[in-house]
């Protein structure tokens, strides 16, 4: 399935959708962007809240926690040594961790599982300047990528934040 994401819409705390690829509204997120743990809200178009994205305070590497209604909580941590673009961890309950790899700043990332590609991020497939391409292979728990996207797209507007005031 293909997901088109707005970028920056952090930035003021405001509310944006996750569309799908012919524009229809898919989720909606809500930007809590200015409270301590800058927090999003993702929900299906019925209302129902079906992740949150809080950033955790004390982590010794930028570290997103993503909770979900009876799925337990997924958290979204940073290696430190990355010379190669950037790595993260999508830590989920069981086995069967993410892993994210690719450039953080462009938007050039994929995220697999035991090796295999189960999504890719790209801002390539979307004409539009300021919204980026989230596709999911077929069978995905597409909410829970949906969200750790979301968490990586905190950590990224953070790190610059960080890196060029």
């Amino acid at each position: 399935m293909r997901y088109v994401i707005r970028e920056k819409f952090f930035h003021l705390g405001e509310d944006s959708k996750i569309t799908d690829e012919a524009g229809r509204p898919v989720y909606d997120v809500d930007g809590k962007v200015l409270s301590l743990h800058n927090t999003l809200v993702m929900r299906d178009m019925s209302g129902n809240e079906v992740a949150t994205v809080k950033r955790q305070l004390i982590a010794l590497t930028p570290t997103y926690v993503i909770d979900r209604p009876g799925h337990g909580e997924t958290a979204v941590r940073k290696h430190f040594i990355n010379l190669f673009g950037d790595h993260f961890t999508i830590d989920i309950p069981g086995p069967d961790d993410l892993e994210m790899d690719g450039n953080l700043f462009e938007h050039e990332y994929r995220i697999s599982q035991g090796g295999a590609v189960v999504a890719t991020v790209s801002k390539h497939w979307i004409a539009l300047t300021d919204t980026y391409g989230v596709e999911t292979a077929p069978g995905q728990d597409d909410p829970l990528i949906l969200a750790a996207v979301l968490a990586l797209d905190l950590a990224e507007d953070r790190e610059r934040l960080e890196h060029h005031g």
